[in-house]
């Protein structure tokens, strides 16, 4: 559809998503975007420079939409495993963002809002890791690692049709896989816990 009015950068963003559902994020070229957007050739490289330009600002926004979702999930009190839950949710919801969030040798690996978003979303995760039933994994930083694992091996599963979810239900199947992370500690196991690590 033509771009007319209104924002222009955002336009060419959303040309772009298309373009990698279609192609990859490989294939995809500056021209091709503004075909999509209905502007000129020269839209992409003033707003972006390149196409590295391009797909860095596509994975900043992933990396910052997948945080947003996880802080939601963070602030109602959900444990590790429904942080896991909310990470394929996002994977499979936004599969062109979730191409570019997963190919680091196309994006500026030192931009800072990507490194920014990055870093939230891993934060986020480390904090949910933090709160493990048992002391020896909440205090053990390869749990993250563990879980980021487990529910983005299983997202590229989805996304690769290698995996077909029962009745359809991402969650139910995200849930089920995600549970194996274990539990929050709740308010008053963490205080017994902390009394135990008292000398």
């Amino acid at each position: 559809m033509p771009y007319h009015h209104g924002d222009l950068r955002r336009a060419l963003l959303d040309s772009a998503l298309e373009a990698v559902a279609e192609h990859g994020p490989v294939a995809i070229s500056l021209r091709d975007v503004a075909r999509r957007a209905g502007v000129s050739h020269a839209a992409p490289t003033h707003h972006f420079g390149d196409k590295t330009g391009l797909l860095t600002a596509l994975a900043t926004e992933g990396w910052t939409g997948l945080a947003d979702d996880l802080a939601r999930t963070a602030d109602r009190g959900q444990d590790f495993a429904e942080l896991g839950v909310t990470y394929v949710l996002f994977a499979t919801s936004h599969p062109a963002h979730f191409a570019v969030m997963r190919a680091p040798g196309l994006v500026r690996g030192d931009d800072p809002e990507l490194s920014a978003a990055q870093n939230r979303a891993g934060e986020l995760l480390r904090t949910g890791a933090a709160q493990h039933r048992n002391p020896a994994a909440a205090s053990d930083p390869t749990t993250a690692l563990a879980g980021w694992a487990l529910v983005h091996g299983l997202s590229v599963l989805l996304l690769e049709g290698a995996v077909d979810p029962p009745g359809g239900n991402v969650a139910d199947l995200a849930r089920s896989i995600t549970k194996r992370l274990g539990p929050a500690v709740d308010n008053d196991e963490m205080a017994v816990v902390s009394a135990n690590k008292q000398p």
